[in-house]
């Protein structure tokens, strides 16, 4: 979401970075999807795009920042995220991977569950906006 609102803490960091402003509405337009399909059960194909394109979007800001020349703390938090990806993509359980074969059926509960974890994140992501610019 603060990529599609282009808040000022983003703007920030990617005019710093050295990308175009425009590059915020792609990749915000990426990011929603992939952390609905993250959420919802079944679709284990785009499951591993999603995992894919979150893991390329945070070891590129991880590459970015260094290449600008940053210190090592302001790589920390996408290095974690990275970490983090990778980490929720390996342990995941064999019913969830892609090459186990036919997909069960899923009950409504596995559904709500994950849209409403989707909802409160979206809620505490408009919640905790940072203001300002980053602290560089």
């Amino acid at each position: 979401m603060w990529d599609l609102l282009r808040i000022e803490y983003v703007r920030v960091v990617l005019t710093h970075l050295g990308y175009p402003l425009y590059l915020l509405f792609i990749l915000g337009v990426w990011k929603l999807p992939c952390a609905v399909v993250l959420l919802l059960p079944g679709f284990p194909r785009l499951k591993e795009w999603a995992y894919a394109g979150a893991f390329f979007n945070y070891s590129g800001a991880v590459a970015s920042h260094a290449i600008v020349g940053d210190r090592v703390s302001i790589l920390m938090g996408p290095l974690i995220f990275a970490v983090a990806t990778l980490a929720s993509w390996a342990l995941r359980p064999p019913s969830r991977r892609l090459a186990t074969g036919p997909e069960s059926d899923t009950r409504p509960i596995d559904w709500i569950v994950p849209i409403m974890v989707a909802i409160m994140m979206l809620v505490v992501s408009l919640l905790t906006l940072p203001t300002g610019s980053p602290p560089f």
